[in-house]
């Protein structure tokens, strides 16, 4: 478990931060930017679970929120590392049965669907724009440093979720707001 005693510790004010091994990265390096996007898709989570109280979804997010700290913790570990924790296949496919679980409450989608509806389903759509934006991140940390295949699928499938998440809460409330092509000229 982690232990904070003291919540500044002045080693990151060369501009440098640790990974689990001890080592020392910039934090500009493009490992440490996924990482914050990464945080910041968990803390959009946290927003939208807020924002959709506690119901069905509660769990659900609560688990992904988890699943996150695991995922930037795998981020943070030298691929060379021994023993590090690690974003796992079976995480992946806990993601994708829960996006056919949700998915098959709804219909077919007919056009682009808008961020917007429910507050709760319009955090949700935040929330999946923030994780398309951490994948993309992980991605270009996997042209420079050794990136595990599962935090990549992982990350993929989470903006999906929570695409199919917002659309449930849209369809329990006020319903998608549809892309009207054109529709403003």
């Amino acid at each position: 478990m982690v232990k904070l005693n003291k919540i500044y510790t002045r080693t990151g004010d060369d501009g440098t931060t640790g990974l689990v091994d001890g080592s020392r990265i910039s934090k500009a390096d493009p490992r440490m930017v996924a990482i914050g996007d990464v945080d910041e898709a968990n803390s959009a989570i946290g927003v939208a679970r807020a924002a959709l109280g506690a119901g069905a979804f509660d769990d659900l997010l609560a688990r992904i929120q988890n699943d996150l700290f695991d995922l930037g913790a795998d981020l943070a570990t030298p691929a060379e590392m021994e023993g590090g924790l690690r974003t796992v296949q079976s995480q992946v496919d806990w993601l994708e049965a829960s996006i056919d679980g949700l998915n098959d409450q709804l219909a077919p989608l007919t056009s682009f669907v808008l961020p917007a509806g429910d507050p709760g389903a319009a955090a949700l759509h935040l929330a999946r724009a923030i994780a398309r934006r951490a994948e993309r991140s992980a991605i270009a940390a996997a042209e420079v440093a050794p990136v595990r295949d599962e935090v990549l699928r992982y990350l993929n499938r989470l903006s999906d979720l929570l695409f199919v998440a917002a659309r449930v809460v849209n369809f329990r409330g006020r319903g998608d707001v549809l892309w009207v092509p054109g529709g403003s000229r």
